[in-house]
């Protein structure tokens, strides 16, 4: 059976240009979980961790069960994003500068159109019984749809993200369009964990 590989079927959504671009981001359906703090502190993993379980279980029970869901094929588990913002306290006095102690989010991993929410509850049970992380009570599943947005692929530290955001916004001003908030979405394309900043 052939597999599902979003790096080689989602370039547009997934493998951007260095350079910003216009793109209309449909609705999708994710794993999500929701946090806040600073994203090198431990427990940040453990948000990971926890939202890898779930994604896991739901790609290998899915291969092993019969009969399959409507439109089902084997595939490749989608990257893990996130949304990031600042906390209404730390809006009340931003500057500019950001303290990472402040951040809000909502970490997620996209799931196959064919994985309904019955399934998703039916997998959350089961990641229960054999990892029980107090963490997966926190876990949705959820339906986004972000709509017309700007992209552009950032590589290096994030520290560095601001000049992109400059870019971005730029780019913006220039075809008339306009910021709705500081709000971002980032998809890791690589694991952060396991590479060079």
């Amino acid at each position: 059976m052939l597999k599902y590989e979003w790096r080689k079927k989602e370039k547009d959504s997934y493998l951007p240009k260095a350079k910003p671009e216009l793109v209309d981001v449909p609705e999708y359906k994710f794993v999500t979980i929701a946090g806040e703090g600073n994203p090198n502190s431990e427990h940040f993993s453990e948000y990971i961790g926890v939202l890898y379980t779930v994604s896991y279980a739901i790609k290998t029970t899915l291969k092993k069960r019969e009969p399959k869901p409507k439109g089902y094929m084997g595939y490749t588990v989608y990257p893990l994003e996130g949304v990031w913002d600042i906390s209404k306290e730390a809006r009340k006095t931003f500057n500019g500068m950001v303290n990472k102690d402040d951040f809000v989010y909502t970490l997620m991993i996209r799931q196959p159109d064919f994985v309904s929410d019955t399934f998703f509850k039916e997998m959350l049970d089961l990641a229960k019984k054999k990892k029980p992380y107090a963490l997966l009570d926190q876990v949705q599943f959820e339906t986004i749809r972000e709509g017309k947005c700007i992209q552009m692929l950032h590589i290096g530290p994030y520290d560095n993200e601001p000049e992109n955001f400059k870019t971005m916004e730029s780019f913006a001003t220039a075809n008339n369009w306009c910021r709705d908030s500081k709000v971002h979405r980032e998809i890791y394309l690589s694991d952060f964990r396991k590479v060079a900043p």
